[in-house]
C-alpha cells in the first residue's frame, strides 16, 4: 500500500484533536489547558491538508515541522509521565504517537517520490 501524506496527515490531525479534547474533558478534578496543545496542532495540521493535496512544498514542510514538534513533545515530555501514571492516558498518548509516526513516514515517502 502506498502511503499518501494527505491521508495520514488528516488521520493524525483528527486523532490529535479528538484525543486532546478527550484528555481535556477526562480530568475530573481540574481541567488542564495543556491537554489542548495537541488540539491546536491538530487544527493547524488539518488546515494544511488542502495544500498537501495540491503538493504545495511550503505547506508540506510546515506540516512536517509541526508533526515533528508534536511528536517530540509527546515522546519526550508526555510519554514518561504517562508511563508512570499508566491507565487510559497512556493509551491516548500512544495513539497520538503512532499516528504522528505514520504521518512522518508518509511525508518522508512522499518527499522521496517527489525527488524521483
Amino acid at each position: 500500500m502506498i502511503m499518501k501524506a494527505p491521508f495520514y496527515n488528516k488521520l493524525n490531525s483528527i486523532v490529535l484533536i479528538a484525543i486532546g479534547v478527550w484528555g481535556y474533558l477526562d480530568y475530573t478534578d481540574v481541567q488542564s489547558p495543556t491537554a489542548l496543545i495537541p488540539v491546536g496542532f491538530g487544527v493547524i495540521l488539518f488546515l494544511c491538508n488542502n495544500g498537501l493535496k495540491k503538493e504545495n512544498k511550503i505547506i508540506s514542510h510546515i506540516a512536517v515541522l509541526l508533526t515533528l514538534v508534536i511528536l517530540f513533545a509527546l515522546v519526550g515530555m508526555r510519554l514518561p509521565k504517562s508511563l508512570d501514571a499508566g491507565g487510559l492516558g497512556l493509551y491516548r498518548v500512544l495513539a497520538m504517537i503512532v499516528t504522528s509516526v505514520l504521518s512522518i513516514v508518509a511525508f518522508i515517502l512522499s518527499f522521496i517520490k517527489a525527488r524521483k
